[in-house]
């Protein structure tokens, strides 16, 4: 037996939330930033790059550095070519492996 407390309890659980989507024109192309696993680089530094290079959150840039590690690649931006060609550059610059798709 199920018992409310207040009128509140009775509203419906379907509740529709207004959200602010971006959409892309169909001219957009989006383009990924794919970093590679190599041998020479540690953890520490590929987190540091991610934070530093693509403005990744401390724990977006783990993630990605074990996807790396143990997938071989992982997508670690998706953009414009615009916005990726200067990291993909940086990366480079780095010494690390990365090309856009």
């Amino acid at each position: 037996m199920i018992f409310y407390s207040s009128i509140r309890d009775y509203e419906d659980p379907k509740r529709q939330y207004e959200e602010e989507v971006l959409v892309l024109d169909d001219t957009d192309e989006v383009y990924k930033l794919v970093l590679y696993n190599d041998d020479v680089h540690t953890f520490d530094y590929v987190i540091d790059c991610l934070i530093e290079i693509c403005k990744h959150t401390l724990e977006q840039a783990e993630q990605c550095t074990v996807l790396v590690h143990f997938k071989g690649k992982c997508t670690v931006k998706t953009g414009s070519m615009d916005v990726l060609k200067p990291m993909h550059e940086k990366l480079l610059s780095r010494e690390l492996t990365s090309e856009i798709i």
